[in-house]
């Protein structure tokens, strides 16, 4: 795809490079707003769509109701935490094989496959045990 150069979008690909937690769009606008004062949260989208859609970000579903976007598009995991909603990196080897199986078992077509695995973060798990050792006269 031939699409012209455009700074805003350059502002909003240098802004997911530099972040690890996968933020939404709101938060990529509050960002490159500062950047781009007059960028409108409309046009953030816009370009979050395009860039998902030629491959240069992933989009991410993680059914909070709200997209979250990936600069890195390799195959890799993420993980989900229950508690505070966070999004982040789960560093595994990627199943290849999974994909191939489910080729192999299914009559349409597979392109590929998202697996997010949720649980508590580092944080939530140990605000949960400073809650629970709170409540107790001695931990």
């Amino acid at each position: 795809m031939n699409l012209k150069h455009s700074k805003q979008r350059d502002s909003i690909k240098k802004f997911l490079s530099t972040r690890k937690d996968h933020p939404t769009a709101d938060i990529v606008y509050l960002n490159v707003r500062k950047s781009f004062p007059n960028i409108s949260l409309g046009t953030v989208y816009r370009n979050l769509t395009l860039l998902a859609e030629i491959g240069e970000i992933t989009r991410l579903r993680i059914g909070d109701g709200v997209d979250h976007f990936d600069y890195d598009t390799s195959p890799h995991y993420h993980f989900v935490c229950s508690e505070c909603g966070s999004v982040s990196d789960l560093r595994l080897p990627f199943a290849e094989d999974l994909t191939e199986a489910a080729r192999n078992n299914f009559n349409g077509r597979i392109e590929g496959q998202i697996t997010y695995f949720y649980g508590h973060c580092e944080n939530c798990s140990r605000k949960a045990v400073d809650f629970q050792c709170s409540e107790l006269p001695v931990c």
